[in-house]
């Protein structure tokens, strides 16, 4: 593996993180409401799980295993066992008995801030990209 592209490889990684991770927030806000699912359950707000990406390469001068970081992948989406709200609506056809409608678990400020910190967080990995790929353009021009 050329060890030169490790550093877009990463950032490659991490902006497909944060779109999982942008495309799962909006889903959250899009389902804010819906207190019957196809299950017949109020939606529950989902979480993107990531963890780091290594590769295991040898080192030719220890000749030891090392353990190279790769950027992160996406190990799942998960269900936020948060409590539910709960709303009084009489008029609602999902309400219980007492008038009260069981609503998801999606804050919408805590998703719209959650979507702020995911757009920077790729923002940054673009510029991380557009700055290699610059040094590796002005490398090109030493060689003319």
């Amino acid at each position: 593996m050329i060890k030169t592209f490790n550093n877009l490889r990463i950032s490659a990684s991490g902006l497909s993180a944060e779109r999982l991770r942008m495309d799962t927030i909006a889903s959250n806000i899009a389902n804010v409401n819906t207190t019957r699912g196809a299950n017949g359950q109020p939606y529950k707000r989902k979480i993107a799980v990531f963890q780091e990406n290594l590769s295991s390469e040898l080192n030719k001068e220890t000749g030891k295993y090392e353990d190279v970081p790769m950027g992160v992948k996406a190990i799942g989406i998960k269900e936020d066992n948060s409590p539910m709200r709960r709303v009084y609506d009489p008029s609602n056809p999902d309400a219980d008995n007492q008038g009260y409608v069981t609503m998801p678990n999606v804050n919408i400020l805590n998703e719209m801030a959650d979507m702020i910190v995911a757009t920077r967080a790729y923002e940054a990995n673009v510029t991380a990209i557009n700055s290699e790929k610059s040094m590796f353009l002005k490398a090109l021009e030493i060689g003319k």
